[in-house]
């Protein structure tokens, strides 16, 4: 495999379902090995993850471009005679045939490499958030789970400056034991530098959304509580400024917080600044 940043999804390799590399030359006379295989290789986006169907162990990963793996090794090549030749059998009658290529199924699956993840309940504002910020059109409703893929989008930030941020589908609670489609859509988390939490801030119990967001991603995969994270409340339209500061004086997290709508876009700015810094910090 080799990684290739152009590339974004594994759509080319759809219907590509057998792949098949050439197949290595006869030795010849005056003692010439014959010729290799020609090698085939499969451009993948970074994030893809290789194993072989019916084992959940990882084969191999690309994470860099132009980084090479090799995803399944050819047969090795044969002896002919004159390697089986010694002072008391100077013309041996008999070889070492090749051994047959290896054939074998595999699962390729994209983990989702970004920047930022958003990470919230359905309906929380998610696509919203990334059709506003960006170029990219997710599907937008008032209804749950109208993300059934995530979606990538590029945001432009100060002095010709950008930064990726996926949108990642509404997770549930017991999303961990992969209720809700919950191990499809936790799984492209792990990919992610920072997690941007979010939750409307218009509900009735904003801390406890939050522990919750916090432990199915801890249940799912304890590393990911330690990912920087950064807690968004949208749909501050919603609200007046006097339950703002009615929320601000009895929130109580540990995470730093802003109040945010992507219809007005009421603190967009300062959100930009704020993963911009995240992100510099973390590199």
């Amino acid at each position: 495999m080799l990684g290739n940043r152009n590339l974004w999804t594994l759509l080319p390799l759809r219907f590509r379902k057998h792949v098949v590399a050439g197949s290595g030359q006869n030795g010849s006379s005056n003692q010439k090995t014959g010729a290799n295989g020609s090698d085939v290789l499969l451009e993948v986006p970074l994030g893809t993850v290789a194993r072989a169907v019916g084992d959940d162990n990882v084969r191999c990963e690309i994470l860099s471009h132009g980084e090479e793996k090799i995803l399944v090794e050819g047969g090795r090549g044969g002896l002919g005679n004159v390697h089986f030749k010694s002072s008391t059998n100077r013309a041996p009658r008999y070889a070492q045939p090749g051994e047959p290529g290896i054939e074998v199924w595999i699962s390729l699956e994209l983990k989702l490499l970004a920047d930022v993840g958003l990470v919230g309940f359905p309906n929380a504002g998610k696509s919203t958030l990334l059709s506003t910020l960006s170029a990219a059109k997710p599907k937008i409703a008032a209804y749950p789970f109208t993300t059934l893929k995530p979606n990538l989008g590029i945001i432009p930030y100060r002095d010709h400056r950008s930064f990726v941020m996926a949108d990642i589908p509404g997770i549930i609670q017991g999303a961990h034991e992969g209720k809700g489609l919950g191990h499809q859509f936790l799984r492209h988390i792990e990919r992610n530098s920072i997690l941007l939490l979010m939750i409307p801030c218009d509900i009735g119990d904003i801390a406890k959304d939050y522990q919750i967001l916090l432990n199915e991603l801890e249940q799912y995969n304890p590393e990911l509580i330690d990912k920087p994270k950064f807690l968004v409340l949208t749909k501050r339209d919603l609200i007046d400024d006097e339950l703002e500061e009615l929320i601000r004086r009895d929130l109580e997290i540990d995470t730093n917080y802003l109040f945010i709508s992507s219809v007005s876009q009421y603190g967009l700015t300062e959100l930009k600044d704020s993963l911009w810094q995240m992100l510099t910090e973390s590199d």
